[in-house]
């Protein structure tokens, strides 16, 4: 692991990225123990401080862990999908907030993505995904149900029928589309929805998935698209009038 003091990239950056690199490519295994700080010192040439934020940046990473004690330092973590959902949901969500990302370029990739998992899905499902579908469905057919209720219970239908496809890359990647792209854009268009429009698409979808058509689920996704770009233009057009 080198650094080159000479750049003009934070040391720490480097460090770290140093750090990182040997994990990826196996120079460093999960559970491995780094070297000490006082080693890490030495090694790159540079103070206690230095080395300290430089495993700051791996942890909030959940690349390494610390522990205390006799047998304490820093560790190798083995990062799982499932752990780093909330950073990637994060920063999708600062992305399309900061980089004024079109409606229609949001929602063109949002279900894209969403299509490729309606034919797994629909092949691969549980009886456990089936279940959440059909329970958001209720719970959307509520009349006294709030609008943030119903947007939270439209995220959950959508979660579990990605999560269904049993792709764990997909289902990753997804996160960003469904619990970030989603919810900005149900922000948008939730005051101009039909929720029994929105509703009766669910049903035709999940029951595309319990009988293993993928090509039906792929269509009602379709159609659902097609109804959220619809709303959008009803409410931009309101606010431009």
């Amino acid at each position: 692991m080198q650094i080159n003091p000479q750049s003009r990239d934070d040391l720490s950056a480097q460090i770290a990225k140093a750090i990182k690199d040997a994990i990826i490519q196996g120079d460093l295994i999960v559970d491995a123990r780094l070297p000490s700080e006082a080693e890490l010192c030495a090694q790159f040439q540079v103070s206690r401080p230095t080395v300290r934020e430089a495993l700051k940046r791996l942890a909030a990473q959940s690349l390494i862990r610390t522990q205390r004690g006799a047998t304490g330092g820093a560790f190798v973590n083995r990062l799982n999908f499932e752990d780093a959902y909330a950073q990637h949901i994060t920063t999708s969500t600062l992305l399309l907030s900061m980089n004024a990302v079109s409606f229609e370029t949001a929602c063109e990739a949002r279900y894209a993505l969403e299509r490729a998992c309606a034919p797994l899905a629909a092949h691969r499902r549980k009886a456990e995904h089936l279940a959440i579908m059909r329970a958001e469905i209720r719970h959307q057919s509520e009349p006294d149900l709030s609008d943030e209720a119903f947007c939270t219970s439209d995220v959950t239908f959508h979660r579990a029928l990605v999560d269904a496809a049993a792709n764990p890359v997909l289902s990753y990647q997804l996160a960003g589309a469904v619990e970030a792209m989603q919810p900005l854009m149900n922000i948008i268009t939730f005051s101009a929805r039909d929720r029994a429009k929105i509703i009766a698409l669910h049903i035709r979808i999940a029951d595309a998935i319990a009988a293993g058509d993928g090509l039906a689920a792929d269509t009602g996704l379709v159609q659902l698209e097609q109804e959220t770009l619809y709303l959008a233009k009803t409410v931009f057009d309101a606010r431009s009038a």
